[in-house]
């Protein structure tokens, strides 16, 4: 004799597709954190290099920011990186370069709103190191 009782028959499949989507949904938004950590961490980098090159004795501004847009450029994407701004300062005596750079925070992919991830780097200049007692 067979049984008429058919209300949990094929619920397995929807509940694959439900929790399988759910599963998917959470590890892409984990890969994209990922890949937001790794865009930052990428400008971090390439600001602080920006920022020895142009500390270096006769390094220029325009050295810094096409050494922050190539590194940016090979890592990322070519032309991810909105402003590269370089300026040189004092702290406690010291000459300082600091390199601040500006791109998208990447939310879908590494499209997102522009601008919205700022960076900076520092070094000291060794210009200003010249003739300072104590250094060669």
């Amino acid at each position: 004799m067979r049984s008429e009782d058919h209300g949990e028959q094929g619920s397995a499949v929807v509940d694959f597709v439900l929790v399988g989507t759910l599963i998917l949904a959470v590890v892409i938004a984990l890969l994209q954190v990922a890949l937001g950590l790794h865009a930052r961490n990428v400008l971090i980098d390439a600001a602080g290099e920006g920022a020895r090159r142009a500390a270096l004795v006769g390094g220029t501004e325009a050295e810094a920011e096409a050494r922050v847009r190539a590194l940016a450029d090979a890592a990322l994407a070519e032309g991810y990186v909105d402003t590269v701004s370089v300026t040189r300062t004092r702290a406690q005596g010291i000459g300082v370069v600091e390199v601040r750079v500006t791109a998208p925070f990447p939310v879908l992919g590494l499209l997102g709103p522009g601008g919205a991830l700022s960076v900076t780097g520092h070094a000291v200049d060794e210009t200003s190191l010249v003739g300072v007692e104590g250094l060669p």
